[in-house]
């Protein structure tokens, strides 16, 4: 059975922040995962997330304005001294949280920039930024989101990503295979899964249309989950949806996998 982390930036929301680490662990998450931690001190989530004996398994580099519509800033030329400061910011708090990966979205494609600095600049953050995480031993990833719901997004599809992670060439990248992203702009999500196994650091999950529930829309949740044991995928299932309702009324697709 995969091992499912909560996404606390999705998941839980009916209760503050550093209250979701608690009600994650007594729906049984032993892991969790959110966007970002830095609105809040790195002692204090530490303390929440040892409280209720989960494990922090994965968080983003800073990325920009994510409120003003940012969704990264690693791919954009007059913002590399920002990412670096935010890379040092992310491993300090990786190093309290002794959470083992960060990952990293790329950003938007700026109207009228040419290709090939975007690209340029993006593989030489991969490699500040690997270099950096190698320090302390952890992994840092690289996510494509669906350019669908995010347009102009700079890495969309897997092969582009994983293109990008060979030519940044460092042993501790790994791919983010996001099953929600990836089944928009792919499909084919079992030969994918299997094909790249030993670059995908950390895998996410949501149906779709609509990022709800497994259960909730078109991909054969059943199979994959089972799929995934199938091919001795190691790492953390993150739940990276938007619940239909209360978020603990959201998890019964669990049960049958647990059982299974």
């Amino acid at each position: 059975m995969p091992r499912f982390s909560a996404n606390l930036s999705f998941l839980f929301l009916e209760h503050p922040f550093l209250e979701r680490f608690a009600a994650a662990a007594a729906c049984g998450f032993r892991g969790v995962e959110f966007h970002f931690p830095y609105d809040f001190p790195a002692d204090e989530i530490a303390d929440a997330a040892r409280r209720a004996g989960v494990a922090v398994v994965l968080f983003n580099f800073p990325a920009g304005n994510w409120a003003e519509g940012e969704r990264g800033i690693a791919c954009l030329p007059e913002r590399v001294a920002e990412f670096q400061a935010g890379v040092e910011k992310a491993a300090a708090y990786a190093e309290a949280l002794e959470c083992p990966r960060i990952n990293c979205l790329a950003g938007l494609r700026p109207e009228g920039m040419e290709e090939h600095l975007l690209h340029r600049t993006l593989v030489g953050n991969l490699r500040l930024a690997a270099d950096r995480l190698a320090m302390s031993g952890r992994d840092v990833l690289l996510e494509p989101l669906n350019s669908r719901d995010t347009p102009r997004f700079f890495v969309d599809r897997t092969l582009p990503a994983l293109a990008l992670l060979d030519e940044a060439n460092r042993p501790n990248l790994f791919l983010q295979y996001d099953i929600f992203h990836a089944q928009v702009m792919e499909g084919d999500l079992a030969l994918s899964l299997a094909k790249h196994l030993p670059r995908i650091g950390h895998v996410q999950l949501a149906d779709n249309p609509g990022r709800h529930e497994p259960g909730t829309g078109e991909i054969n949740f059943p199979f994959l989950l089972s799929h995934l044991d199938a091919i001795n995928y190691q790492g953390w299932v993150g739940c990276e949806y938007a619940p239909s309702g209360r978020s603990e009324d959201s998890l019964a697709w669990m049960l049958p996998v647990a059982s299974g």
